[in-house]
């Protein structure tokens, strides 16, 4: 018996996730890349650009489903190199320890978080990021920018769904934050 998840096996048709999606919570993780400098210091932010579940195209942090049997470090694994590419190098915590835990709705006044096809529930971690990056997947583009300039209004305007929030989130969680 291998001890290597088979994903491809795991995954629902569209219409049993559409009906799951409709029944209960969906379990998640949300990774903002970061990279950092010797001390360990957040440096830059990484932020992709996506379609996302509204429609919109935005900047994005790594977001994705946590598949039945599947681990979370290998969930955050799995995501970060469809995302970012198989040379990213992220450096994964050794505990599945989230700087926060957000929920995602369909009514965007509940939380702030917003998807619209869901409730989904996102174990968020700050994960650092130490090789060379190329989006792909369903990413369309890869910046990396400085904290203060993900933190800045216009920025800011250029994420939904929550994802402006969720990073402030994370540079404060990191102890590097800018109004």
């Amino acid at each position: 018996m291998s001890d290597i998840l088979d994903t491809q096996t795991r995954w629902l048709s569209d219409d049993e996730i559409a009906t799951a999606r409709g029944q209960l919570p969906l379990v998640y993780v949300d990774a903002v890349p970061v990279r950092t400098d010797a001390n360990g210091e957040v440096t830059q932010v990484g932020l992709l650009l996506r379609a996302m579940p509204d429609g919109n195209i935005s900047r994005a942090v790594v977001s994705g489903r946590v598949l039945y049997g599947e681990r979370i470090r290998d969930a955050l694994v799995r995501h970060l190199e469809k995302d970012l590419g198989p040379m990213a190098m992220p450096q994964i915590p050794p505990t599945a320890q989230p700087f926060s835990v957000v929920e995602y709705f369909p009514d965007p006044t509940v939380t702030g978080f917003h998807d619209p096809r869901q409730h989904a529930v996102a174990m968020a971690y700050v994960v650092p990021i130490s090789g060379d990056c190329a989006p792909s997947q369903d990413a369309l583009d890869l910046v990396w920018v400085t904290p203060a300039e993900a933190s800045t209004p216009a920025f800011q305007a250029e994420m939904s769904g929550g994802q402006g929030r969720l990073v402030k989130m994370a540079l404060a969680y990191c102890g590097v934050l800018f109004s």
